[in-house]
């Protein structure tokens, strides 16, 4: 009588942690949810968070060219600086260059804007570079300002190019193959949810080049930039 008591005693004690991890997983469901219905309500709204506009980026592009043929040094040193007379402290006229690896390619960067909502920088090499474009969860404006871009998609037999003085829209969760073929230099301004970007920025130092000194510049850059933008109310 003592052992089939116990037996029962047993089998209710089993049956108690099973609510438990139903509960647990109602948690998980609902906090899910909630972030998924927030994203949903953000994603509306990031219109109001931009303050560039690919029309003007592109148009101040062009100027700059205009205005400096075959002087990329001009051309930067033109849009950044008009930039910071139109949109203040939220462009970072301190130049700092750092090198670049992501997707297979390799360039260097100067990071003129960096937020939640936005990035902008200049991109570009030297020597030449190809890689994946990686799928991102923000529109890419490559506006080109020396050399040429070239770009397909997978199913394309064809490359689209890109030469001076054009940009490049790579759609938000689209991806395709690019290369610089020789020198070339970009204006990149991407729009959309630039934080979940970052890994792709950073995956080849783990995997590849394991450049640590240049991922801790680039950390510390973007943080940087990121933080004063946010304490400026610029999400």
């Amino acid at each position: 009588m003592a052992s089939k008591n116990k037996s029962r005693a047993g089998r209710t004690t089993s049956s108690l942690p099973a609510p438990r991890r139903s509960s647990k997983w109602i948690v998980l469901s609902t906090i899910l949810a909630v972030i998924a219905v927030a994203y949903n309500v953000l994603d509306r709204m990031l219109d109001q968070f931009y303050i560039f506009t690919p029309q003007e980026l592109h148009s101040l592009a062009q100027s700059a060219i205009t205005k400096h043929p075959n002087n990329t040094r001009a051309v930067i040193d033109e849009i950044v600086s008009t930039l910071s007379e139109s949109h203040g402290r939220t462009v970072n006229t301190n130049e700092e260059w750092i090198f670049n690896n992501a997707g297979g390619a390799m360039g260097s960067m100067y990071i003129i804007h960096a937020s939640v909502t936005e990035y902008l920088i200049i991109f570009g090499t030297a020597v030449g570079t190809e890689g994946h474009t990686g799928r991102h969860t923000a529109d890419d404006y490559f506006h080109i300002l020396e050399g040429e871009q070239w770009a397909y998609k997978a199913d394309a037999l064809t490359k689209e190019v890109y030469p001076a003085g054009s940009v490049h829209h790579l759609v938000r969760g689209e991806v395709k193959q690019y290369s610089m073929p020789d020198t070339c230099w970009a204006m990149e301004y991407a729009r959309g949810w630039i934080p979940p970007m970052l890994p792709f920025g950073f995956a080849d130092t783990f995997f590849s080049t394991l450049d640590f000194p240049t991922l801790y510049h680039t950390v510390r850059i973007t943080g940087r930039e990121i933080i004063r933008n946010l304490l400026a109310g610029k999400f």
